[in-house]
């Protein structure tokens, strides 16, 4: 597999496959109900799935361990950037989790005729003393990943030349793996050119690790621990068990191992995060986690992937992240004007698609071949990367969209939207022969020549939450008003009582005999 990139221009910061950094952290209250908001969000009117609330109380993250809640001053949060190649210095604060906050950023090119969403790596910097106990943990976590690499290099290397494991570039992968921060640091062209193309499956579950910096021994047992706890949300979890992958036979069992992982990773993380718990939407996150990797690693993914990459905010209480990145209409009207006044026309608001692809990450009803390449990008690149593939989606089926009405719209934009990079099954090979193919390689390009800015992403973020202060200034304001009209409501009453009062004394004067 050739992964030999010419020489951009300009210099390429791809400072995502660098180890995240741990941001600051803020305590919540538990959360008391999955039930208590008024912000409620299902990924599909449909009967086979259940109607947990996703929505609980608040933005700020907190990092909640097996018996206490670590707090950090939100003045030492660190923001990282991944299209600007400044680096943060990182602090590690008592937790064993390391985190890197991923600010809006998405795909921008990396030189004038097409863009790299993952060639966004600066130079190199000087690890501070701050660092080093974060460079302790990620160390141990990579060698451990390294150790299995040449596991695995040893097994496949015997197997036959037709499966998929042929054409791995064992040498090149087998670098990446031994030292990824360094070949990230000096390499970062070439590491993002094969990214684009896609990690071998045989190392999916290895390379998503060592990008989100996820393989933590001590997290590990904790979520060991966690197992022998009791959740809240346990029958929920179950209901819903059996409505993820229906079809995929990882899952299909009830008593596999598959559903027993799934509920595993769910009700761990419900203990390790009590503000969350549980929410729908999390099932599929986690279930293509586990078809890449043991349970035990997942978990800590997922961990990972909530505080470091922001994904946390989709599922907290009035989901905050969630609804700030549902202003794609924003992204919409820009680079798609014309779809945009078609959306207009016809009622149809991003909130109605947008909140299931992001939610789940395009795991919900999506194909796993596609999803997978999806995740590649966004732990390579941010969370933010879920722009660039919803947008390449509509541009895509602009022309079919612009021919539809309401319902065959949001129909469409839910069940349909990938249809147009199936590959014809008359072009298709013969062991693929009744199985679905689709070009992903056509759908990550589409996606990564977008120019779409960091400057685009924050002047829509500056406007919603602009928009949200108004919207607060005058719900106050209505209060106010309700409240100074309940007072004189309440002070007309008193005169009203006053007056017949008044009004019976006087009758009572006339009345009386002289």
């Amino acid at each position: 597999m050739s992964t030999d990139r010419p020489p951009s221009t300009a210099a390429a910061a791809l400072d995502s496959l660098l180890s995240p950094k741990d941001p600051g952290q803020a305590p919540l209250p538990p959360r008391d109900s999955i039930a208590g908001s008024d912000y409620n969000v299902v990924l599909e009117d449909d009967t086979r799935f259940s109607t947990i609330p996703l929505s609980e109380s608040s933005d700020r993250a907190s990092v909640i361990s097996l018996k206490s809640v670590i707090v950090e001053d939100p003045a030492n949060r660190l923001e990282r950037r991944t299209t600007i190649s400044a680096q943060s210095k990182a602090r590690a604060v008592g937790q064993r989790h390391l985190s890197h906050k991923k600010s809006v950023s998405n795909v921008t090119p990396s030189d004038g005729t097409r863009g790299n969403v993952l060639a966004r790596l600066g130079p190199p910097k000087a690890f501070d003393e701050n660092d080093l106990d974060a460079l302790r943990v990620a160390g141990g976590g990579q060698q451990k990943l390294r150790e299995e690499f040449v596991r695995l290099h040893n097994e496949r290397r015997v197997e036959a030349a037709k499966n998929e494991e042929g054409s791995i570039d064992w040498e090149f992968w087998g670098a990446v793996i031994s030292d990824y921060q360094g070949y990230a640091a000096e390499n970062a062209e070439k590491l993002a050119r094969a990214i684009e193309k896609g990690i071998p499956h045989t190392l999916r579950g290895m390379m998503w690790q060592l990008m989100a910096a996820s393989k933590d021994s001590e997290l590990e047992n904790t979520y060991l621990a966690l197992l022998k706890g009791s959740s809240s949300h346990e029958k929920s979890i179950t209901r819903d068990l059996g409505r993820t992958f229906p079809h995929h036979e990882f899952f299909t069992n009830g008593q596999g191992i598959g559903q027993e992982n799934l509920f595993n990773v769910l009700k761990a993380y419900s203990l390790y995060d009590p503000q969350v718990g549980y929410c729908q939407g999390l099932p599929f996150v986690v279930a293509v986690l586990l078809l890449n990797m043991p349970d035990e690693q997942a978990f800590c993914l997922l961990v990972r992937l909530m505080y470091s990459y922001d994904l946390r905010g989709h599922f907290l209480p009035e989901m905050p992240k969630l609804q700030l990145r549902l202003q794609f209409d924003r992204l919409i009207e820009e680079l798609l004007p014309v779809l945009h006044v078609h959306f207009l026309r016809q009622g149809v608001k991003s909130s109605m698609f947008c909140s299931q692809w992001f939610l789940t990450l395009f795991s919900y009803r999506f194909p796993l071949e596609i999803v997978f390449r999806i995740y590649d990008t966004c732990l390579a690149s941010g969370v933010e990367s879920i722009f660039a593939f919803s947008v390449a989606l509509l541009q895509r089926n602009e022309d079919i969209l612009l021919s539809m009405k309401f319902d065959e719209i949001l129909i469409f934009l839910k069940q349909r939207i990938f249809e147009r990079y199936k590959v014809d099954p008359a072009e298709q090979e013969e062991q693929a022969a009744g199985r679905p193919e689709y070009r992903v390689d056509d759908l990550v390009q589409d996606a990564i020549s977008l120019k779409i800015t960091p400057f685009m992403l924050d002047a829509y973020a500056h406007e919603y939450h602009d928009s949200m202060r108004k919207r607060e200034a005058h719900a106050i304001e209505v209060d106010n008003l309700r409240n100074a009209n309940r007072a004189l409501t309440a002070k007309v009453k008193e005169l009203d009582a006053s007056l017949a009062q008044l009004n019976a004394e006087h009758v009572d004067v006339l009345v009386r005999p002289v």
